[in-house]
């Protein structure tokens, strides 16, 4: 993890996303993802020179109306000492069953944020870590561009107002490979989506254009961020 946390604390830095006494939510959704970015920001917090804590907390979207097992990450927080919550929700019938959602992931994932920033409020938490990475930034921007006709991405970081909460994004400057290899490397507790589109959603067709095109035009992730952050482009 000695190259995740140093990528990690260069993005904090950058983009002064951690201060003082910080108490910082971060959703764990049980993917590889959320795993890295929970036990990265967990060994940052015993020697990076501010000070911080961490707690995990997790929204259920209770697929099939079933409660999801997350055993294993409540194990794993148990053995590092991390503060762990979980919470049940009625996102699967909300999204799939009463409003039959033909494209349910910009819904579900909007409701999902609103429950994570509601919990993270609820655990006297001033942020809330996502963990987001180059990947997820770079399909963000072709989506935008190609589904909406915007020039956008999500931004670093983000103060939200109305809930008096500030969303970061400590691993952004990581490639989705260096994120899995670290997950692998370090034997993080996983627990598989039960989603019903799972691996059929815009974004997954996204990504695999992005790999497509990066045959043709080498380091395209690379080029796409660089001009983001030249242009200032959501506050890259």
């Amino acid at each position: 993890m000695k190259h995740i946390c140093s990528v990690m604390r260069n993005a904090i830095d950058t983009y002064n996303m951690i201060e003082e006494n910080d108490r910082i939510a971060v959703g764990v959704s049980g993917g590889k993802d959320s795993m890295v970015l929970l036990y990265g920001l967990h060994l940052l917090s015993k020697y990076y020179p501010k000070k911080f804590s961490v707690v995990a907390i997790t929204a259920d979207p209770c697929f099939e109306n079933k409660d999801s097992d997350f055993s294993v990450i409540e194990k794993f927080c148990q053995n590092n000492g991390i503060e762990y919550h979980i919470r049940r929700t009625e996102l699967y019938n909300v999204v799939f069953v009463d409003r039959e959602e033909k494209n349910p992931c910009s819904l579900c994932a909007r409701m999902r944020r609103g429950i994570l920033h509601d919990m993270a409020k609820a655990q006297n938490c001033n942020k809330i870590a996502l963990g987001h990475h180059k990947d997820d930034a770079v399909e963000t921007f072709l989506m935008n561009l190609l589904q909406g006709g915007t020039i956008g991405c999500f931004s670093p970081v983000t103060y939200l107002s109305n809930k008096d909460i500030t969303m970061i994004r400590p691993m952004i400057s990581l490639d989705e490979s260096e994120v899995e290899n670290a997950c692998t490397r370090n034997s993080l507790p996983l627990c598989k989506s039960n989603c019903p589109v799972d691996k059929t959603t815009v974004r997954e067709e996204t990504k695999n254009l992005v790999k497509h095109l990066e045959r043709d035009y080498p380091a395209l992730k690379n080029k796409i961020i660089h001009a983001m952050k030249k242009d200032n482009i959501s506050n890259w």
